[in-house]
């Protein structure tokens, strides 16, 4: 079930997803409420399941992970990789998303140098067949979660 969003959680998620370290205090002043209010908003958001966590934004460039790419996974059956949850604790995977298609899913993978990135290509072929993208680079990193807008045939 999704809870209902109003304007104001509208608001809050726009300023904590610009800088998850605001202060209540502060959130409060720029949506124009009272702390209290604002913390209980925000404590009612998270039970809800809409805030998920907090997290820095880590440059993995900076961390000694200049390598990226996106690896399209062509497995199924009893080796597929969404099988063995212990490939999501490999340092280099960091993200598994499942999809529709020939493939089963697509892999977000960081590597060290290309040695390294070769290494894991060899390791996901023991699930099936990897087929790879190298990133060059990210224009959007991310983008905020907005409000969606009324379909046509939703607008009353």
């Amino acid at each position: 079930m999704t809870y209902a969003l109003d304007h104001v959680d509208w608001a809050l998620l726009h300023e904590l997803q610009l800088d998850a370290r605001l202060s209540f205090a502060e959130l409060a002043r720029r949506i124009h409420m009272s702390t209290p209010a604002v913390a209980e908003r925000v404590r009612r958001l998270e039970q809800h399941g809409v805030i998920t966590g907090y997290h820095a934004q880590v440059s993995l460039e900076a961390t000694g992970w200049p390598v990226r790419a996106l690896v399209r996974m062509a497995c199924h059956g009893p080796t597929c990789l969404l099988r063995d949850p212990s490939v999501y604790e490999w340092p280099e995977v960091l993200e598994v998303n499942r999809v529709t298609g020939a493939e089963c899913c697509v892999v977000k993978i960081a590597a060290t140098s290309m040695a390294a990135f070769e290494d894991v290509i060899d390791r996901l072929a023991a699930y099936g067949t990897p087929s790879s993208m190298l990133v060059l680079s990210t224009p959007l990193e991310r983008s905020p979660i907005v409000p969606p807008h009324p379909t046509p045939s939703s607008a009353g």
